[in-house]
């Protein structure tokens, strides 16, 4: 996991570029999202994090977006995950 504010702009798209950096999260909500998600996009960067897999979040005790993640969120609310 990646915060926002301990990775320069620069660097944070060299990862993203690379696919080293796939899934975002909300430190305070402990959402996980893709980058490309409108939600995710709106959040403040201090809440911001990143992470390499989504699997990483799942372990952290983060849990799927309901905008982006839908199949996903639906599993985790269901029980499955």
């Amino acid at each position: 996991m990646i915060s926002h504010n301990d990775i320069s702009r620069t660097e944070l798209r060299l990862r993203i570029r690379r696919k080293e950096i796939t899934f975002g999260g909300n430190r305070k909500l402990k959402i996980v999202g893709t980058l490309s998600c409108k939600s995710g996009k709106r959040m403040k960067s201090k809440n911001r994090v990143f992470f390499s897999t989504y699997g990483e979040a799942l372990t952290l005790g983060y849990r799927p977006c309901g905008h982006c993640m839908k199949v996903e969120y639906k599993n985790w609310k269901d029980g499955i995950i």
